[in-house]
């Protein structure tokens, strides 16, 4: 995480360097001037690598994750997003009742379950 922020911003820096190199033209005798266009080419890139840096790779662990929450059985062991340990004793469909190592049997939801030990 820590290095796509470190590319992220080095991408930045260099577009918002490139964007104050060039130089300005000076307006001609009529006094109009055309659109900057730099502005928004700013922007889609920014967005761009946004998209590529963060959102898209958010998305796929997202995915993997409910992929793995749909793929549980029972048996499988487990680890929630609170770091109990545990093995799955029934599934529904929204909550799993898993037994921990003293017997006990606790109820959690779906969604908390990091991954398979």
């Amino acid at each position: 995480m820590i290095k796509r922020g470190l590319i992220l911003s080095a991408l930045i820096a260099i577009i918002a360097i490139l964007g104050g190199c060039l130089p300005q033209q000076a307006p001609p005798e009529g006094g109009q001037t055309g659109f900057d266009w730099s502005i928004i080419i700013f922007l889609v890139l920014i967005f761009a690598v946004f998209y590529f840096l963060m959102i898209r790779p958010q998305r796929r662990r997202q995915k993997q994750h409910e992929t793995m929450v749909q793929e549980l059985q029972k048996g499988d062991k487990i680890i929630t997003a609170g770091g109990i340990y545990g093995e799955i004793e029934s599934i529904d469909e929204s909550t799993i009742v898993m037994k921990v190592e003293s017997g006990a049997t606790v109820r959690v939801a779906k969604g908390s379950v990091l991954g398979k030990r």
